[in-house]
């Protein structure tokens, strides 16, 4: 029999969980699988850390709220937000069920082109686009959505110079009884800002506005908070039409839809309290339906869901580093990934499992990551079972933003791998190693050589 590996004992609270009908029995489940494919081969093959996406779970997340909104409207499009998860990979799968690209700057304008999206389904959006970066909207008719009244100005001279004109729409800020307002993005609705902007786009002649956009905040617990965004641009259409005889083609509500994400404070399990799919389309569509349209003139409703689509998708999987006790008694656990590859653990309490199976005694620990620094810290209080060095941790729904907010500190960037359709496992992104890091590194003559 195999030796038991000995751990110090120590003197603690009895933590017994949360009482029912069968006992004190945790509630902690082992994940041992993720579509099938168990998570002892993943890291076997690609490493641990490393992150794992389920092309099963976008396909079919894309397609519950693409099949929701159509429902209760009758002209959608989707628009993948490349910001939210810019691999190649999973920019394509959305682009394979039917979404456009939005982008937010030239280097994911040139992705969304790369993977092969036309122009004139991309949607430019962003408060930082430079005069190269409109030349390049304007050159492959792309959606320009204007943010302020500089980018206006430069658009116009740009046109003007290669005498061409731009579809373009803009973005509007307005109170949607959400707080704090975003108001530093686009013009204001309720002191006429954006009227007076949409009267100096019908000015020039060079600009055809097509669309109206707004993007109302992140993590949007109140659905009706959109159908309010929806009755205002509605307002500014329908002025549009009054004074200009112009149909504008789409209204575009921008993202912000929760996932199942825990908030850090929130009183209540994230999967408990946000909106369904079908609380937004509700509400987006009375917001539009009743707004006065006639039938044949209802513009299109553009969604730019990002976070929703994809957090459910995305897992990281890690091991223990190892087991310690803090000064005030608390035990703590330090896994070998951190903050710098997961990034909305500033935000988020994940969910996190453990890949084998456990006794049932467990224990509030803090965990940690790798990194030397302070701030490492992946939860600050979590109910895990007794966990030796080597065994293995699932952080669930990180497949928003981790794999473009990440950075190489300290650490370099895992393997990314995605399950397919079939089960199959396919390498996404390679993992770095120090001379990817170092190979746009230029050292000057005089600092090659030294002795110490």
């Amino acid at each position: 029999m195999e030796k038991l590996k000995y751990e110090r004992p120590v003197i603690t609270k009895l933590n017994t969980g949360c009482l029912n009908k069968f006992g004190t029995k945790t509630t902690l489940t082992p994940v041992l699988q993720i579509d099938g494919v168990p998570i002892k081969k993943i890291i076997k093959e690609y490493g641990s850390p490393c992150f794992v996406l389920s092309e099963k779970t976008i396909r079919n997340t894309y397609k519950t709220a693409e099949h929701i909104f159509k429902n209760y409207y009758p002209k959608v499009q989707f628009a993948w937000s490349y910001k939210t998860n810019y691999l190649n990979a999973v920019c394509n799968i959305f682009h394979s069920e039917g979404s456009w690209a939005e982008v937010v700057s030239s280097f994911e304008f040139k992705k969304a082109l790369a993977n092969g999206v036309p122009g004139d389904k991309i949607i430019f959006n962003g408060p930082g686009k430079t005069k190269e970066a409109l030349l390049l909207a304007v050159e492959n008719n792309a959606l320009i959505h204007i943010d302020h009244y500089d980018e206006m100005y430069v658009l116009v001279d740009l046109l003007k110079e290669i005498k061409s004109k731009a579809r373009v729409a803009i973005r509007v800020n307005l109170d949607s009884g959400i707080y704090p307002m975003w108001d530093r993005f686009g013009f204001n609705y309720e002191n006429g800002n954006a009227w007076t902007a949409i009267n100096k786009i019908f000015s020039h002649p060079e600009l055809e506005l097509v669309g109206l956009h707004t993007h109302i905040g992140t993590y949007i617990l109140t659905a009706d908070a959109y159908k309010i965004a929806s009755q205002k641009l509605s307002d500014l259409a329908l002025k549009i039409k009054e004074k200009f005889n112009k149909n504008i083609s789409y209204i575009d509500l921008g993202g912000g839809f929760a996932s199942a994400n825990s908030l850090k404070g929130a009183y209540l399990q994230g999967s408990d309290t946000i909106p369904h799919f079908e609380d937004y389309a509700r509400s987006i569509s009375e917001g539009l339906l009743n707004a006065g349209f006639e039938s044949s003139e209802l513009p299109t409703l553009f969604l730019e869901t990002g976070r929703a689509l994809i957090d459910d998708a995305g897992y990281l999987l890690g091991s223990v580093l190892a087991n310690k006790r803090l000064t005030d008694g608390r035990k703590a656990i330090v896994a070998n990934f951190g903050v710098n590859i997961l990034f909305t653990s500033f935000w988020y309490n994940h969910k996190i499992s453990p890949a084998q199976e456990f006794s049932y005694q467990t224990e509030d620990v803090v965990l940690y990551g790798p990194l030397c620094m302070n701030i490492d810290i992946i939860r600050e209080n979590i109910n895990l079972p007794l966990l030796n060095r080597g065994d293995n941790l699932v952080v669930h729904r990180i497949g928003a933003y981790n794999m473009t907010q990440w950075m190489q500190f300290i650490e370099t960037r895992p393997n990314i791998v995605l399950i397919d359709t079939k089960g199959a496992i396919h390498l996404v992104r390679e993992k770095e190693d120090v001379t990817i890091v170092t190979s746009q590194e230029r050292v000057p003559e005089h600092l090659k050589n030294f002795d110490l």
